[in-house]
């Protein structure tokens, strides 16, 4: 289960977030985005806003990104809602970050496919490589979450990190992918499983296997 928040001192986000304000860039990206809404129905891109909201956030703190409460008031007052609509958006998806994270946010999927394939291995290897639940790493590197389920459950274990997911994951190679971030590498995302290209059965496909290598036609086969 994704562990709570714990949202830090409101004098102090006041002070650094309080003139929060799009940057040239991402005000055309929100005018794009509020363009795709009908008149009336602004509150329907508050997902979209609050994420380029976080991802500005983000990018001033070379980090993950996350929502302050000045931030969010200011999506509110961007699409015209109170408050506490764009709040119980940012508080119900685990997506939005209402605490400050790391600058790789290492998010364990603990539900019970990932856990009966290993995710145990997965967080005891975080565990080891200095990452604490529900905490940051000291350096501002890593920010370690357990979450539900993510829909890799096909290749569990699995992490995302940042906007990447990482999956057929053992103790190892989680550690290689967290050693590679250390040093500023770009580690393969994905399967982490040699020869899998995605989530096909291991060995090769049993199944349909003329679409291997070409978008074979079977109706004819099954007299349809």
């Amino acid at each position: 289960m994704a562990d709570a928040a714990i949202i830090p001192d409101e004098a102090e986000v006041r002070a650094r977030w309080g003139n929060f304000a799009w940057t040239d860039e991402n005000q055309k990206k929100a005018n794009e985005i509020l363009a795709r809404y009908p008149k009336g129905r602004e509150q329907s891109c508050s997902i979209p806003f609050l994420d380029l909201a976080q991802r500005q956030v983000g990018a001033e703190t070379q980090t993950q990104g996350w929502l302050p409460v000045p931030v969010i008031e200011f999506v509110a007052r961007q699409l015209g809602v109170a408050y506490m609509r764009i709040y119980e958006v940012a508080t119900f998806y685990t997506m939005f970050n209402l605490a400050p994270v790391g600058r790789y946010h290492v998010q364990v999927c603990g539900t019970t496919p990932c856990m009966l394939r290993g995710s145990d291995d997965v967080l005891a290897a975080c565990k080891n490589k200095g990452l604490i639940k529900g905490k940051t790493t000291p350096d501002g590197l890593f920010t370690l979450t357990e979450v539900e389920c993510m829909g890799n459950c096909a290749s569990a274990p699995m992490v995302q990190i940042n906007d990447d997911n990482y999956e057929d994951l053992d103790y190892d190679r989680t550690v290689a992918i967290l050693e590679a971030l250390a040093k500023g590498e770009s580690p393969k995302t994905g399967t982490q499983e040699p020869g899998r290209h995605t989530v096909e059965p291991l060995g090769g496909p049993t199944t349909l296997t003329a679409m291997v290598g070409d978008n074979h036609d079977y109706r004819g086969e099954w007299g349809a």
